[in-house]
């Protein structure tokens, strides 16, 4: 079959990202009937939970969801990347994912591909039709788009075009900026929209992705008034949140339209779940607390903090990663040469190191007492309990390798253990006080992830009304199977063949070893990092 009888044999398709979103906020709205278009979508459509990958964070699951493979294999588990060789932190991007996209899958095949603000894919790598790159694109200063000309049609039809995403406060805090707060997110999604339509038309396209990022914003920012758990205790405050939903479901009906008018069908997914944030889970405070981890005297932690914070007020940019070893020591004066283990960084999990010698610039931990340690930690982490409800803190700690079913030679920059909180806890790498949680004080810190995520299909060959449960990784073998290719072998993800009618015939081809590009020595500059940093920690995702 050549390329154009493969073009001809399949579909087009829209996938509509909601980052973040969840049937336990959604459903509860849509029996308002708030959201009309996504109800109609579901009840004449394909709908279900869709799991999320391990971690459930937004760069590790949309990195799935273009590859069809998981963390182990394209390798991107956080927003940072740890590299123990020289104990420094920095911001991962399109350079660091290891497996070929759905958009290079489909540019070389000849398909016109488009993607719109979906994380982990700045800066915009060269396709057959159009990127606007996603959360982690610094500003509208930087090169935001391929082709790169787009960027000034952009800024020329859509002149209040922005990339901030920081909920102001005031001096009551999110309160006296509430309403104006929302009203930008609404603004966001209107812009979406707009936006869709004017790549549509400059360029077209077989297979378009339009992400609404600011959903997953609202649930981390507003969980309290969204959470079913509190349904009518902030009546006032829900309707103006639920609004914001109601404006949402608007762009909805306006892509439905737009799918509609290029034949296409639909697909409807977010990256992850939400649910209550009620606590932080604080594993270095455990392994200081059980000699593992060193601090330097109280004088040298107060000099490490009077030191970033003169940084910070004189030279007024840089970030997280710009103080050599003071970048990742910001919040912990760490003593490397008494330090057997560490979590480096976290996003819902933890991802803890050992100091190993030979890898860390001042290991402490010999070669072979590193798989006897790591039982141990193991054992020690999944016995901590916390001082308020004694209950388990850990649901599980894990060896990435064996979750991933990857090597440890092919990904040496992986984690030593995961550390999984139980539900309603997300970890942080601070250490806060003297204790292994760090609670809510009101019982609500805001909303953090959930694995399950949600799934719609809506089109002519799909089937009416059918209930499934799938996987993030599933989704791009679907898209490939829905335009009449072949899938990859290796693909981790299998096609939903029987959400149509007809079910889709799944042909598959040998794998294709990827070979990415060289990473650059640089991709974000000092004012960039800063500027990330400001975003991430705004979510509470640099803890």
């Amino acid at each position: 079959m050549t390329q154009n009888d493969q073009k001809n044999a399949g579909q087009k398709v829209l996938i509509i990202g909601l980052d973040g979103a969840t049937f336990d906020v959604l459903g509860p709205i849509m029996d308002q009937g708030l959201m009309p278009n996504m109800k109609y979508m579901m009840e004449t459509g394909v709908s279900g939970i869709l799991n999320s990958t391990k971690p459930p964070i937004t760069p590790a699951a949309w990195t799935t969801f273009m590859t069809g493979m998981g963390p182990g294999r394209h390798g991107v588990i956080d927003f940072e990347r740890y590299d123990p060789t020289t104990n420094q932190l920095s911001f991962n991007s399109t350079f660091q994912i290891k497996e070929k996209t759905i958009w290079q899958i489909l540019s070389e095949k000849d398909f016109r591909v488009g993607s719109l603000h979906l994380p982990m894919t700045y800066p915009p790598q060269k396709v057959n039709g159009f990127i606007v790159s996603g959360f982690e694109t610094p500003s509208i200063n930087a090169d935001f788009t391929y082709p790169k000309e787009l960027k000034d049609l952009i800024l020329k039809e859509i002149p209040d075009y922005s990339y901030s995403t920081n909920w102001k406060r005031g001096i009551r805090g999110g309160k006296s900026y509430f309403d104006e707060n929302l009203e930008y997110f609404k603004q966001n999604f209107r812009q979406n929209v707009k936006l869709a339509r004017l790549c549509t038309n400059e360029y077209g396209w077989d297979a378009m992705m339009v992400l609404f990022k600011l959903v997953d914003n609202i649930q981390h920012k507003t969980w309290k008034y969204v959470d079913p758990k509190n349904s009518g205790k902030f009546p006032s405050e829900q309707r103006k949140v639920f609004s914001c939903f109601q404006v949402l479901d608007e762009c909805l009906g306006e892509l439905m339209a737009l799918a509609k008018e290029n034949n296409a069908t639909i697909l409807v997914m977010s990256d992850h779940g939400h649910g209550s944030l009620d606590g932080r889970a604080q594993p270095n405070w455990l392994l200081k607390d059980w000699g593992y981890l060193q601090l330097t005297s109280g004088i040298n932690q107060f000099r490490t903090r009077l030191a970033n914070t003169w940084h910070r007020l004189i030279r007024k940019k840089g970030g997280r990663f710009t103080q050599g070893s003071a970048g990742i020591e910001k919040d912990l004066a760490i003593d490397w040469s008494r330090t057997r283990a560490c979590v480096m960084h976290a996003g819902i999990y933890g991802f803890l190191y050992i100091n190993l010698k030979g890898r860390q610039p001042c290991g402490t931990v010999e070669p072979y007492e590193y798989e006897q340690l790591r039982n141990e930690l193991i054992q020690k982490l999944m016995s901590a309990r916390d001082e308020q409800f004694n209950e388990p803190v850990y649901q599980d700690v894990v060896k990435p390798e064996e979750i991933y079913k990857c090597s440890r030679e092919d990904h040496p920059n992986l984690p030593d253990l995961m550390l999984i909180p139980r539900t309603g806890l997300a970890v942080i790498r601070k250490i806060r006080g003297n204790k292994a949680v760090k609670w809510a004080l009101d019982g609500h810190l805001g909303g953090t992830h959930r694995v399950e995520g949600i799934f719609i299909a809506h089109g002519l060959t799909v089937k009416p009304g059918l209930k499934i449960n799938a996987d993030i990784a599933d989704i791009t073998p679907t898209l490939l199977a829905m335009m009449g290719l072949a899938v990859p072998a290796d693909m981790e993800g299998k096609a939903l063949s029987g959400i149509f009618d007809p079910p889709l015939v799944i042909n598959y081809e040998p794998p294709k070893k990827y070979q990415a590009s060289e990473t650059p020595s640089q991709i974000y500059s000092e004012e960039d990092q800063k500027l990330l940093t400001e975003r991430l920690s705004d979510l509470g995702y640099l803890e």
